[in-house]
């Protein structure tokens, strides 16, 4: 073993982040007092404090070696940003420069906002944007060959204050969900608390290939997933690769990718081969929901970065090999107070925990009235491959409660009234030398959605590739209104007790319809919701216009965590992205097709061709064998040739729509069923060329050679 391998993440947990140990440590007490205030109330930060930090942060960062800070931030493009300026001043007279960094240099940036998508917010002539400093998510040094930068996570907006980002919406539907949770909580005569914060653990999956193999695959490089490809013999029937022993060259991987992360902070817990052949998965340990998206990006950008490193290639698409499980980011939700109270902890007897009862029936309106645009914050084209298979949550929204807590309801909708709760057994394994455990109330349901796993609740839907800031965003906001809908109804009752459980049935019998334990992937199911009348939204396409219904729009603005203006410039800028996507995977196709895949047959086609010439002039032989491969061969061909002219034709005519709308519907009603006709030839095509002469690494080249 390499000694240098071996090192204790105790140690070297945080070790690059300047937290709050390094805080109290290198600030002066009433600059710490004021800052740890400010995080804690949202107070302005004003420039006098906010220059002794810049300075100790700087000082910091320069002992770790920096020579930059950038203001790190996470635009409407799904990967973060950042622009790099040096600590170094004016050079002097002397020809000598200091190092220096203000508090107004740490709490404002400028980049360039016409540069980034804004969906009509912002002119292409008007440039300027602004990133100011979160304090709430701690400042980091990230070291990698380039050097070492200080990092600062900021939000991004306009110059008219528009959010451009995902944070600022986040720290938003943040605000909103604390103010109405506390609120909620004086209905119960808590007057303790004085903050809940949405906590958040976020699963993420991704697949790691040989990076040579992922060089040689135009449509990996492009698009992150494969656009053409035959199944090999083996995919992941035999179910032997989840859970199972992780390569040696994978635990190395893993190893590093653990060090980095703990030395920036990041709690990474739980790592994992999932189902899919090269496909694994990595959980941290839950934070609160800002700092959470955070991290995800910084363990998206450290998987990548680790993986180049080992030789290998993390595919963060949801579905970069058809025919095998796709990669999804299942979202761990939950409410948590300053106290650590957990509200969606049911104890033992929840039917008569009445606080938690209303928690959970708030979740359930919510979840219920807003199914739209939850399904619309994990859109994407990635999603669009995944979603909706036997390996994926439905697109149908519902919620998971599990067998004790269905029942509860169950029990207040035809009784009125909760008066027990199915309790936990032992589980007896009929082995001597085994021990008897207590086992869970109830099982879990992997084929929902929304679920409820003990003691929060799992998003499933999300993408892997997706910032969770959106996602949270809608959680945060919908159950926010939820919750501020029970405290105006029960704020001024004569009976409270008598109003609350009035108010927990009405809501338990109006919004029981999204509850559903039984088999999601099920085409029963799906005429079941239909009957029941629940939110079926087949794609991103379908999904986009619940962003500016009147609904959506009159609830975040009640909230202020988006204004209609930025409700529709997000429309617009996913129907744009929505386009580009196909447009591009479009592109790589025909390209693929007309420079490797068309050459590669009419070479085989020679092959086989000079074949049969051969044996008829030296044996005479019929070559029937020969014959039926070769026509096989260019009646793939000319199916091809077929299907390209289509896909070219259809794609010609996107130059004359001008409307981002209409552009996206051109790509999801034709353009994209052009690319599916095109592709099936080809993949037959592939199981008749010579491997040899197949001009691209195969799907078992890339599963199963790490």
């Amino acid at each position: 073993m390499n000694e240098n391998r071996c090192f204790n993440a105790a140690d070297i947990f945080g070790e690059n982040v300047f937290n709050d140990k390094v805080m109290r440590e290198r600030l002066p007490k009433k600059t710490y007092q004021k800052l740890k205030e400010t995080i804690r109330e949202g107070m302005e930060l004003d420039f006098e404090t906010a220059d002794v930090v810049a300075h100790e942060m700087k000082e910091w960062a320069i002992e770790k070696g920096a020579t930059h800070y950038t203001h790190w931030f996470q635009p409407l493009t799904g990967i973060t940003a950042e622009k790099h300026d040096s600590f170094i001043t004016a050079p002097m007279s002397t020809g000598e420069t200091l190092m220096s960094f203000s508090g107004k240099e740490l709490i404002k940036g400028e980049p360039d906002a016409s540069s980034f998508p804004s969906g009509g917010l912002r002119n292409t002539f008007e440039a300027r944007g602004y990133t100011t400093w979160d304090c709430t998510s701690p400042a980091f040094v990230r070291m990698d060959n380039s050097g070492a930068t200080l990092c600062i996570p900021t939000a991004f907006c306009s110059y008219k204050g528009e959010a451009l980002d995902q944070k600022t919406p986040l720290l938003r539907s943040m605000e909103a969900i604390d103010k109405q949770a506390v609120r909620l909580l004086r209905l119960f005569g808590d007057t303790q608390t004085t903050h809940v914060k949405p906590s958040v653990g976020v699963e993420q999956e991704y697949f790691l290939i040989n990076r040579e193999k992922f060089l040689a695959r135009k449509d990996l490089v492009y698009t992150g997933r494969t656009l053409f490809g035959a199944m090999p013999p083996k995919g992941q029937e035999m179910d032997d690769h989840y859970f199972g022993t992780i390569l040696e060259k994978v635990a190395e991987f893993m190893k590093d990718v653990d060090r980095e992360l703990w030395q920036l902070g990041v709690p990474a817990k739980t790592e994992h081969n999932e189902v899919a052949p090269a496909q694994h998965e990595l959980a941290p340990i839950y934070e609160e929901a800002n700092i959470a998206v955070d991290h995800n990006q910084l363990i998206m950008e450290t998987l990548r970065k680790v993986a180049n490193r080992h030789g290998l290639q993390c595919l963060l698409h949801e579905k970069p090999f058809q025919g095998v499980n796709g990669s999804g980011k299942h979202n761990n939700w939950s409410l948590v107070t300053d106290h650590g109270l957990n509200l969606l902890e049911p104890g033992n007897t929840p039917h008569d925990n009445m606080q938690f009862l209303l928690v959970l029936c708030c979740v359930l309106a919510a979840v219920d009235d807003h199914a739209d645009i939850l399904r619309e914050s994990a859109s994407d084209v990635g999603n669009d491959v995944r979603l909706g298979g036997s390996e994926a949550p439905p697109e149908v929204m519902s919620v998971f409660l599990g067998e004790q807590l269905e029942d509860v309801v169950n029990q207040l909708v035809s009784t009125g009234n909760a008066t027990h709760s199915i309790g936990e057994t032992m589980m007896k394994t009929g082995v001597k030398s085994l021990p008897d455990f207590t086992k869970d109330a109830t099982d879990r349901n992997r084929t929902s959605p929304f679920a409820f796993t003990g003691n929060k609740f799992e998003f499933r839907t999300v993408g892997s590739q997706d910032s969770v800031g959106e996602p949270n965003v809608v959680l945060n906001t919908i159950v926010a209104e939820a919750f501020s809908n029970a405290c105006d109804e029960l704020e001024g009752a004569d009976d409270f007790d008598l109003a609350l459980h009035d108010y927990i049935k009405k809501l338990a019998a109006q919004h029981q319809r999204i509850i559903f334990g039984g088999n999601g992937y099920s085409t029963e199911w799906r005429e079941e919701a239909k009957r029941r009348g629940l939110v079926d939204v087949p794609s991103m396409y379908d999904a986009i216009p619940a962003l500016t219904t009147d609904k959506t729009v009159k609830m975040f603005e009640k909230f202020h965590v988006f204004r209609r203006n930025e409700l529709a410039s997000r429309a617009e800028i996913e129907y744009e992205q929505y386009a580009k996507a196909i447009n591009i995977e479009a592109l790589t196709m025909i390209d693929i097709a007309e420079k490797q895949i068309i050459p590669a047959g009419i070479k085989y086609a020679a092959v086989l061709g000079d074949a049969i010439n051969s044996i008829k002039s030296a044996a005479g032989l019929e070559c029937k064998v020969e014959k039926s491969i070769l026509t096989k061969v260019e009646d793939k061909l000319c199916d091809i040739d077929e299907a390209l002219s289509k896909l070219r034709e259809d794609l010609s005519d996107v130059a004359s729509i001008t409307s981002q709308k209409d552009r996206a519907e051109h790509f999801h009603k034709v353009v994209f069923k052009d690319m599916e006709k095109l592709r099936k030839p080809v993949d037959s095509l592939e199981m008749l060329v010579d491997k040899d002469d197949w001009p691209m690494p195969s799907y078992g080249d890339l599963m199963f050679d790490v």
